[in-house]
């Protein structure tokens, strides 16, 4: 039973600043994390219906299930949150509004996420809401499952796997970082951060109060 079907970005293959063969590349090796997450799946409910849930090999899969899907995910809001078609961050947004109140200064936080961008390692940079307090945090994910902070939700999602940058870039990963910045949909991510505001619980000394 396939249960996740890859989705179609063929719109990115005209991204300004990556070559279409580098695009064309990335989304074949998502569509690849997507077959094995529907693999894993099946084969894992085979293994618990047959009684072989208690064995080495089923762990495995069941940690191999997290990386596989978390890979899914982040592409999916790494690609959604790029566009062929850029327009500047609208400084009257609320998006815009949070990260100052946040970070102090917009160029603050941009700074701060690019600078967590060069980081050395592979992994993901995350712009995060915590839905709890309605705080934004700069991420660092190791691979795909080490570093996600609990109740926290994507805004904005970078790539920084060497397959994001290397074939157009080589070891210029500031460069991969800039022409990042430059193929924002900055309306993408503030439609997630108005999706989340809609349902954010806050939290009020030991009470959580719904927001509506």
């Amino acid at each position: 039973m396939k249960e996740y079907n890859p989705k179609v970005y063929d719109h990115l293959v005209k991204l300004p600043g990556f070559s279409e063969q580098s695009v064309r590349t990335h989304l074949a090796l998502y569509q690849e994390h997507v077959n094995n997450t529907d693999l894993l799946a099946e084969m894992m409910r085979e293994w618990l219906t047959v009684g072989k849930s208690a064995t080495i090999e089923w762990a495995e899969m069941k940690r191999r299930f997290a990386w596989e899907f978390n890979g899914m995910r982040l592409h999916e809001c790494y690609f959604e949150n790029l566009t062929p078609d850029p327009k500047p961050l609208n400084v009257q947004s609320q998006l815009y509004g949070k990260i100052e109140e946040d970070f102090g200064r917009y160029e603050l936080w941009e700074q701060g996420f690019k600078d967590t961008g060069g980081m050395r390692g592979i992994g993901w940079v995350i712009l995060a809401f915590d839905t709890l307090t309605g705080r934004l945090f700069n991420l660092w994910l190791d691979d795909h499952d080490i570093g996600i902070l609990v109740g926290t939700r994507p805004l904005l999602v970078m790539d920084i796997f060497e397959h994001a940058f290397f074939p157009d870039f080589g070891l210029g990963r500031q460069e991969y970082v800039g022409a990042f910045f430059k193929v924002i949909d900055w309306e993408r991510v503030e439609n997630r951060l108005a999706a989340y505001l809609k349902g954010q619980p806050t939290v009020v000394g030991e009470d959580v109060v719904s927001r509506q």
